[in-house]
């Protein structure tokens, strides 16, 4: 059973930091992974996951980041690709199919990130939680 949850943050300032740099660095691989996934035209999630892994490491995430990560490009190239199939971006002559298709998809810095149970520590008696952060 997958739950969300809605969580809402009271970070100080040090913890502000390092969970911007956190977004910005998730996003910053995001857009590494993207362009790999658009220059080696390698799409599937387990693929790009093997194609990326190593270099996401490297950025500086940890496992479940990385791996969330490239399940993010993926996802997003899914998107495209579904958008494309049905024709909600015009005909293959359009201009703006030929945009959409022309370059790989970037990430926003600000986007979201997601955090599962590998990322996150909870302490319910003290009604906290860790979260990784870079």
């Amino acid at each position: 059973m997958k739950i969300v949850v809605q969580v809402r943050l009271f970070p100080d300032a040090a913890q502000q930091a390092a969970l911007r740099a956190t977004l910005d660095r998730c996003n910053d691989a995001a857009n590494v992974a993207s362009g790999l996934a658009y220059q080696r035209r390698v799409f599937a999630k387990q693929s790009l996951q093997r194609l990326t892994y190593g270099q996401l490491k490297d950025m500086g995430l940890s496992a479940q980041p990385a791996i969330h990560v490239a399940r993010k490009v993926s996802g997003a190239y899914a998107t495209l690709t579904a958008n494309i199939q049905a024709g909600n971006l015009g005909k293959p002559a359009s201009k703006r199919r030929q945009a959409a298709e022309g370059k790989p998809i970037r990430f926003r810095r600000d986007a979201a990130q997601p955090f599962d149970d590998r990322c996150l520590s909870w302490q319910l008696a003290a009604r906290t939680v860790s979260i990784w952060t870079v």
